[in-house]
């Protein structure tokens, strides 16, 4: 047996050693699992050992994070159990010592072989849900009990954004019928000063997302007022203080060293420099007027400080002439500038404790006309499935009856992907586990070990989901939690780390491993001791890491003046280089041959070539650089699956749909026409569009040339004739019926060949939007066209069904995915920050309080630490990111970006990582715009036997002969029989 092979068994068993511990169904667990160490089947199997052991199917609910989760693991457990009925004696002893790490008996294997039909009679199936869709049922279940309507309908998000919409106009149209200058106006009054208009919907999403912290805030501080209180306290704000007090109090002459400061004007009015003299007006003119030194106060401000009052003190306040008549002049401007910048960051905490009150005014109340619209509809968001589910469970009194009548009870809580639920949704799950380990319930759990388990399995070193309120600190918080209530009601509690990875061959894994052993990647990473280094199952496999080099933009060349402009230069940015060089490189993959195939084609772990479908390319944003991606890999005929997420009315199979409704609606307008024509449902060429709009006589419109003109060329009559048809069409039939009749006749085809298929999946998405807009509103035409152009709406789109296609991801969307060859170009820019408001944390005080900061010159003491925070909260978050998207990587990593890369960025990090420790090789693009340049490479050989070809994601070969009828499109359907002339009597 080789030394690979001998590794591989190791630590296989190694691993299973602890995924059956953490199985075990005697002991609750918390298990820590890294990435690629088999966290889905440490679930399942723990299903199917608590099943085994005779806990109730009825009585296991498993949460997970995605629908996508909860299928495959609710597919990996019918599949188990339906081999488990019908395999053989020895396949059966086989797989259940597998699972138990021992010989079954008798009775275990007779109970094995009846679990799939106790699942299969089971009503509603095994309770393997998201949490929203738990929260969902549960709410279905006791509506009354949660205040909420019967048969109450979930809304999606487009609805609920335009409810919201709705919601903000009504609120605005009261208050510009408030004459009497109530709270909202004057709350209306502040806002209007601090932010544009386009921002206050984006800070009302962010207020939306926090409706469970917002809402506790209030309940704790009875109300705004209370909340205002505690606002002003934290940000050392007297009761009642104002701007204008602390601005009278700062200007009176008793606030400061009135002698010293006019020693000093005097001195600078007589120096012969510019500056002094400057400086010496400013403060002459602040001192010999009390009356207007409030006035004056952001001039005398910026004889201090830089940036024209607003940023730190100058670095030379005088010169040395003045310095030699004044010689105390360094501790005069000392402690007028400590005073100033006192002064200064009051007025900036009074501003930002308005602007902060203002805004949750504001909000507070459009956020009830929301919910009273939603109510009035029977509607609940996402948000209020968790809010109201919480609400429900917690409620004395209610919960424990609830939890009885939920199918009476439930005995085991698992919880999947742990790392990335949010506050409140961990309150939900204290909730269900209240009575697992008090009274009663713990007793029961002594008598009968394994009869109430918790179970957690997830990894905070990729907790990503900031953005919805996930926190890797209360990942941590909740571990401990239970660990007390477990071992306080004498139960067994099992902590497991899972660090052994099947995914990740020892090459990638090892680059992993040198980044985030450096001290300085690890904040945010490691929450141990050390850096726990991962044990890769594939030793011996073939793995590849290469850092290329970084790219920028190619310039154009200077010419001399005299040259004549005959000479054809090109320019590109960093990012259509950078997406020409990797497209380039992954069709040099695939055009090599099979049997001559380079090393780099080849992917030497499964002994075949590299086919697109193997490929996954990683970026932190949706930027301009994913549209060139997706261009240049066109451009080379490289089946592409798209991106994960588009903006339905940016696509322009779309944009030629719009254009044909807006047509219809009012064909005078020519630019759209034009539009139409142009496009594939019509298909005039240039020449043609030229022929017909060019000459017209002043004031004839493109449609009355079309129709005068339609007699001329068979083209015009065709368009004319389609147009028309296609309006009489548009007068009777609502807007999803009009647009699926002018597809299926024809202008699906048209688009599709013009266009490729990519362009199906927005026109599919763009007939589910009529759908959606008729089944909410009348269906008008032209109510459709404005609410899906006013809407912006993000489609998402799952690409791990994408089949044998090169996927561009962001790494959010690829969570729990994985390919052979993945490439990170997003890496060379850290993030910026983005937050506006903040949250104050106040430890024992209660929940955290909010501040809105409008700009970032008014950040105070307070508010620039609640700024530092975030900032290292996000950092910290952009190494999990970076931890996530290496790890997506099977067999090869290529990480590369466009432009210089900054400190911190993740190429930083990784070239710190690999520097001295990889070998320099001398990079070439391979593309006429290209770069080169020399880039680090780790790259292990192929020492062990193959691996075999994961059946579930290898795509079936085309056959080598094709039937001719293949290519060729279907015959026309038949006719309809005529019906039979009604006989004559």
């Amino acid at each position: 047996m080789t030394a690979p092979a001998e590794l591989r068994r190791k630590r296989t068993a190694t691993a299973a050693e602890n995924q059956r511990r953490a199985a075990d169904p005697a002991a609750s667990a918390w298990v820590a699992a890294s990435a690629g160490s088999g966290k889905t089947r440490v679930l399942t199997d723990r299903v199917l050992r608590l099943m085994l052991e005779g806990a109730d199917p009825a009585r296991l609910l498993c949460l997970t994070f995605t629908k996508a989760a909860a299928a495959e693991m609710a597919t990996r457990l019918s599949t188990e159990l339906a081999d488990w009925a019908t395999a053989d004696e020895s396949a059966l002893d086989g797989k259940l010592h597998d699972l138990l790490g021992g010989a079954p008996d008798g009775e275990l294997k007779r109970r094995a072989r009846r679990l799939f039909a106790q699942v299969i009679d089971l009503p509603g199936g095994m309770k393997i849900q998201t949490i929203h869709a738990f929260c969902q049922s549960l709410l279905g279940r006791f509506p009354l009990e949660a205040g909420v309507a019967p048969h109450f309908t979930l809304i999606e998000d487009r609805s609920a954004a335009e409810l919201l919409q709705s919601a903000r106009e009504e609120v605005f149209n009261r208050l510009q019928g408030d004459e009497g200058g109530g709270a909202l106006a004057k709350a209306m009054e502040v806002l209007a000063t601090q932010v544009a208009d386009q921002d206050f919907p984006k800070l009302l999403d962010a207020l939306l997302r926090e409706r469970g912290r917002v809402q506790a805030i209030l309940d704790r501080h009875a109300g705004h007022a209370g909340l205002s209180g505690a606002l002003e306290e934290a940000l050392g704000i007297a009761r009642g203080e104002t701007s204008a007090a602390v601005l009278a109090a700062a200007c009176d002459e008793a606030a400061f060293d009135g002698a010293g400061l006019r020693r000093l004007a005097g001195a600078m009015l007589e120096s012969s420099k510019k500056s002094d003299l400057e400086r010496g007006r400013i403060l002459a003119r602040w001192l010999e007027d009390p009356d207007s030194r409030a006035q004056r106060l952001p001039d005398y401000l910026a004889a201090f400080f830089t940036k024209g009052g607003k940023g730190d003190r100058v670095a030379r306040f005088a010169t040395k002439a003045v310095l030699d008549r004044v010689p105390e002049t360094e501790d005069i401007f000392a402690a007028e500038a400590a005073r100033l910048e006192a002064l200064r960051d009051k007025l900036n905490a009074i501003e930002i404790a308005e602007a902060t009150k203002a805004l949750f005014a504001l909000a507070q109340e459009v956020f009830q006309v929301y919910e009273r619209r939603k109510a009035a509809l029977g509607q609940l968001d996402y948000d209020d499935l968790i809010l109201k589910a919480r609400t429900l469970l917690e409620r004395s009194g209610q919960a424990a009856w609830v939890l009885y009548k939920l199918d009476g009870g439930l005995d085991h809580l698992l919880i999947d992907e742990a790392q990335d639920t949010n506050p409140d949704q961990w309150a939900v799950v204290q909730a269900l586990s209240e009575e697992f380990f008090a009274g009663e319930g713990a007793q029961e759990a002594r008598d009968r070990p394994g009869t109430r388990t918790v179970f957690a399995v997830g990894d905070a070193k990729q907790s990503i989901f900031s953005f919805q309120r996930a926190d890797p600190g209360a990942f941590m918080a909740m571990q401990s939690y239970f660990a007390a209530r477990v071992q306080a009601a004498g139960r067994d509690w099992r902590p497991v780390e899972l660090t052994v990875s099947f995914r990740s061959t020892e090459t990638v894994l090892e680059a992993v491993d040198r980044v985030f052993a450096l001290e300085a990647h690890q904040p945010g990473v490691i929450f141990g001791a050390r850096w726990e280094e991962h044990l890769p199952v594939r030793a011996g496999q073939a793995g590849l890491v290469e850092l290329w080099p970084e790219v920028g933009p190619l310039e154009l060349e200077d010419m001399e003046p005299w040259a004549p402009p005959i000479e054809v230069q090109e320019s590109a940015s960093g990012e259509q280089r950078l997406a020409q060089g990797i497209a380039a490189r992954i069709a040099a993959w695939l055009s090599a041959e099979r049997e001559s195939a380079e090393p780099e084609a080849w992917l030497a772990s499964k002994q075949r070539p590299i086919a697109p479908g193997d490929v996954m390319i990683l970026v932190r944003r949706r930027n301009v650089f994913v549209a060139e991606m997706v261009r240049a890999l066109k451009d080379r005929n490289i089946p592409v699956a798209g991106i994960d997420r588009m903006v339905l009315t940016e696509q322009l199979a779309v944009m030629d749909l719009l254009a044909l409704g807006q047509t219809v609606l009012l064909p005078e307008d020519d630019l759209t026409l034009a539009t139409l024509l142009r496009s594939p449902l019509i298909g005039l060429d240039e020449e043609e569009l030229f022929t017909l709009a060019y000459g017209r006589d002043k004031g004839v419109s493109l449609w009355s040339a079309l129709r005068a003109r339609a007699g001329e060329e068979a083209a015009f009559g065709a368009a004319l004739e389609r147009l028309r048809a296609w309006r009489e069409l548009a007068d009777f039939t609502p807007p999803y019926e009009f647009f699926a009749g002018v597809l299926n006749r024809g202008g699906r085809r048209r688009l599709l060949a013009r266009l490729g298929p990519d362009a199906d999946d927005p026109i599919e998405e763009f007939l589910n939007q009529a759908l959606a807009y008729e089944a909410e509103h009348p269906p008008s035409l032209q109510g459709f066209l404005h609410w899906v152009t006013a809407s912006a709406q993000e489609i998402k789109r799952d690409l791990e069904q994408a089949g044998g296609a090169v996927r561009v991801m962001t790494v959010h969307g690829a969570k729990g995915l994985q390919a052979p060859v993945v490439f990170l170009p997003d890496t060379t820019a850290p993030p910026k920050p983005q937050d506006r408001i903040f949250w104050l944390e106040r430890g024992e005080d209660g929940p955290p309080l909010p501040l809105w900061l409008p700009r970032v010159e008014l950040a105070e003491a307070t508010a620039r630490r609640a700024r530092e925070e975030a900032a290292a909260a996000q950092e910290r978050e952009y190494r999990r990111l970076l931890y996530v998207a290496m790890t997506r990587a099977e067999d090869r990593l290529y990480i590369c970006g466009s432009g210089e890369a900054k400190e911190g960025s993740w190429y930083a990090m990784a070239r710190a990582a690999l520097t001295g420790q990889a070998e320099i090789f001398a990079f070439e693009s391979g593309t006429p715009q290209g770069w080169n340049g020399e880039g680090l490479r780790l790259a292990g050989s192929q020492d062990a036997e193959p691996e075999a070809e994961d059946a579930r994601r290898a795509a079936p070969a085309p056959p080598a002969n094709p039937p001719d009828w293949i290519q060729s499109p279907p015959p026309p359907e038949p006719a309809p029989p005529r019906p039979l002339a009604p006989s004559r009597p």
